[in-house]
């Protein structure tokens, strides 16, 4: 078992006391040795004949000094009393405000007040960094258990259909044929694709993704993109279209990561776009921005949920699910946390439910490079 140690404040008062004492004693010490020595010099320098007046005048020198250096060392340990109490206190009020709140940060309560006077700039600076790590932890512990409970709702379905088909199967109810297997094997396919995607998006919220930048041509990265997303909108009987600038765009981005934010967003009007509708990707340079935006002709969003659709797991009719079940609810999670990370901007717009949905990526240009 440790012992209690003494608060900082009791430890910082006893070391100004032990330096005001010693002060104080200095100086009486000095004079009581010295000063009698030089007046009686003095007085023999003068002149001053007799025993008599020689002693008395001694005398009322040692007690008009006595009574000087009494007074003195009373009214500066008073003084210096204050002053260290008033320097102590606020030296280390703030630091005992702080360890305070580490432990109820330890303990996980982030709701904590600190000190916002801090006696001096190094101490302002530790209480404005503490709090900010403190509200980035609360944020970071709402985020992990948001994620938590949004995970729990999504594997839920693809488990509840693996295990029907397990006991069908184990029951006979089920024949053991290729559509089962079929059934079975999109579903586990669901639940890897939704374990990656995870480890993907908290990746990139906590900006973990290690972005490597270099010039590229975002023209010619969005026509790549649509050539991997051809054969999937074929399949579908989607039509998608690629309007790039005649000029080069070049930006400093990663390519593999802005590839990534293109299929997401296709794949995403894709997945609510019927047969027959089309898709189409643009892009379009401004003074400083490049605009790259993705308009379908699918389903729309509600103005309401403009803002939400970034959000994990965010359905526009929760009763439809994941559409076909290819989506895990995170792609444009991911995809905004990327344009993000490149100093861009994503947003959606739509007119309402029916009338389509448009994606609009902005990313600086590299304005120190020729085209």
């Amino acid at each position: 078992m440790t012992s209690r140690k003494p608060r900082l404040a009791s430890r910082l008062m006893w070391a100004q006391v032990l330096v005001v004492a010693i002060g104080a004693i200095t100086p009486v010490i000095a004079a009581g040795v010295v000063a009698p020595r030089l007046f009686h010099m003095h007085l023999m320098q003068a002149g001053v004949k007799g025993n008599e007046v020689l002693v008395h005048a001694e005398a009322a020198f040692n007690s008009a000094l006595a009574i000087a250096v009494t007074l003195g060392v009373i009214m500066s340990l008073l003084a210096a009393g204050a002053v260290s109490w008033f320097l102590v206190r606020r030296i280390s009020s703030p630091i005992e405000s702080l360890a305070e709140s580490a432990q109820a940060v330890a303990s996980g309560d982030y709701d904590i007040a600190t000190d916002t006077h801090a006696f001096s700039r190094e101490l302002q600076q530790l209480t404005d960094s503490f709090t900010s790590m403190a509200q980035q932890l609360e944020r970071s512990d709402a985020t992990r258990t948001s994620m938590l409970a949004d995970l729990a709702h999504e594997v839920r379905t693809p488990l509840a259909t693996l295990q029907a088909y397990i006991d069908g199967l184990e029951d006979g109810v089920l024949e053991c044929d290729a559509a089962a297997w079929a059934t079975m094997r999109a579903q586990v396919e669901r639940l890897r694709r939704l374990a990656d995607d995870i480890r993907e998006v908290a990746a990139a919220e906590e900006h973990a993704l290690g972005l490597k930048l270099q010039p590229l041509d975002i023209n010619a990265t969005a026509n790549s993109a649509v050539e991997a997303a051809l054969p999937r909108y074929r399949t579908k009987g989607v039509d998608l279209e690629v309007s790039a600038e005649s000029e080069p765009c070049r930006i400093l981005g990663d390519e593999m990561r802005l590839q990534q934010v293109l299929a997401n967003l296709l794949d995403n009007a894709l997945r609510h776009t019927p047969c027959g509708g089309s898709v189409r990707v643009s892009v379009t340079r401004g003074s400083d921005i490049v605009r790259i935006t993705v308009t379908d002709t699918g389903e729309g969003i509600p103005r309401s949920q403009l803002d939400s659709v970034f959000r994990r797991f965010h359905r526009v009719d929760p009763s439809r699910g994941s559409g076909d079940g290819s989506g895990s609810g995170l792609g444009l999670t991911i995809a905004r946390a990327i344009v993000v990370d490149h100093g861009g901007a994503i947003d959606a717009s739509s007119d309402g439910p029916g009338s389509g949905a448009t994606f609009t990526v902005r990313l600086p240009l590299a304005g120190s490079l020729v085209p």
